[in-house]
């Protein structure tokens, strides 16, 4: 399902998505990646997101316009950077709301279960998937 420039960047200013994307690189190997990312200021500018996710705010805007472009800018949870990404070809995995204390503590508690846990080759086998 493809998602509009505007539609993914508010999906991604209050929640945390995991989402599937093709790669505007062709010749990247795999041709898809698969993510987890936000824009949620609440969560990213947290003591959490500062130490486990090492959240950096940005120095400087892209020297584009990623909107025109189709882009979306966002904090990828598993690179710990940010990262530009085409909105017309993600396709939406899952969705984690951040709007509430319990909702962010449901996601905390899955981070430390489930991706914390996880090793480097394990997440390089989740970005490819």
């Amino acid at each position: 399902m493809a998602l509009s420039v505007t539609g993914l960047n508010n999906l991604c200013l209050i929640s945390i998505i995991e989402l599937k994307f093709v790669r505007r690189n062709k010749t990247r190997i795999p041709p898809t990646r698969r993510m987890l990312c936000t824009k949620n200021v609440q969560v990213l500018n947290s003591d959490l997101g500062k130490n486990i996710l090492n959240f950096v705010p940005p120095t400087s805007n892209p020297p584009y316009n990623a909107a025109a472009k189709g882009l979306v800018v966002v904090w990828d949870l598993f690179m710990q950077d940010w990262r530009a990404i085409p909105a017309e070809s993600c396709e939406l995995v899952k969705v984690f709301k951040m709007s509430t204390k319990k909702e962010q503590t449901e996601f905390w508690k899955y981070f430390d279960l489930v991706l914390g846990q996880m090793t480097s080759a394990q997440k390089k086998a989740f970005m490819k998937k």
